[in-house]
């Protein structure tokens, strides 16, 4: 497994990753797969040149199976921060190391970014899996969001969640 920097030319790739995760885990993300399937691909190929906005893929065999983004905080007063955003692993890919190892690397280059003091992500309550991540990787619970997402006549609560250097 192989995890870097998306560019570019991952911006295919990406946005039908992107596509399967709004179909196969629709209430972990505030977007929606109606709202994103007429997007471009040159919306992408935009987003992975930008320094504030940093997408990372884990690759096997050169095929893209997850990926998480880390978003810095643009304000003066909020600068010390940034987020994690749109974590997804391909369902058969679950369990094996790969949500870990992406959540490593987007950490440990947000530690590497002058100013960044703390890193905060929003997880949906259901999921367990993911808690259980967050928590091992030193992530804090400081919050829930009631009824955060609504899908159709369902609401999902999500965790506030935050880790301090």
């Amino acid at each position: 497994m192989e995890i870097r920097l998306l560019n570019p030319l991952d911006a295919k790739n990406y946005l039908d990753l992107r596509l399967e995760a709004l179909q196969t885990n629709p209430e972990a993300f505030a977007s929606s797969y109606e709202e994103e399937k007429d997007q471009s691909v040159e919306k992408y190929e935009s987003r992975f040149q930008s320094q504030d906005s940093l997408t990372f893929g884990a690759f096997e065999n050169e095929k893209l199976i997850g990926v998480v983004t880390l978003v810095v905080e643009k304000k003066k007063k909020l600068k010390h921060r940034a987020n994690i955003f749109a974590m997804y692993v391909s369902p058969e890919k679950r369990g094996i190391g790969v949500g870990k190892n992406l959540m490593l690397e987007a950490i440990k280059k947000a530690k590497g970014l002058e100013g960044i003091e703390q890193v905060y992500l929003t997880v949906v309550t259901t999921n367990d899996l993911a808690k259980r991540l967050y928590s091992s990787l030193g992530f804090k619970k400081f919050g829930e969001d009631k009824r955060a997402i609504k899908l159709g006549n369902r609401y999902f609560d999500e965790e506030l969640m935050v880790l301090f250097f």
